[in-house]
């Protein structure tokens, strides 16, 4: 699916099928994507601050250069993610840990 660019603020996408979706740049700000497949997807450059990631399947998805300031990414497997340039700020990273508490990171901590 392409939603590049797509504006999505608030979106409900819990347990969506998002496996490959180019999401580059897309504004997902407060987005709910509880246990959604994001296995694959690109997602760099997209705004997911403050988003609700719960448990979602990151494997393998680029995020470089995306926003996950105050998005809470609890249980959430980023394996093999693309984490190269990523701004931490208070996110809860997988392990329920804060960013802030990690060096402004969660790369430690998935």
């Amino acid at each position: 699916a392409d939603l590049s660019n797509a504006y999505l603020r608030y979106a409900r996408l819990n347990e969506a099928n998002l496996t490959g979706a180019d999401l580059s740049n897309a504004y997902l700000r407060y987005a709910s994507l509880y246990e959604a497949n994001l296995n694959g997807a690109n997602l760099s450059g997209a705004d997911l601050s403050n988003a609700y990631l719960g448990s979602a399947d990151l494997t393998g998805a680029d995020l470089d250069y995306a926003d996950l300031t105050g998005a809470d990414l609890t249980g959430a497997d980023l394996t093999g993610a693309d984490l190269t340039i990523v701004f931490w700020n208070d996110t809860i990273c997988p392990d329920g840990t804060n960013s802030n508490d990690n060096g402004n990171t969660c790369e430690n901590n998935l």
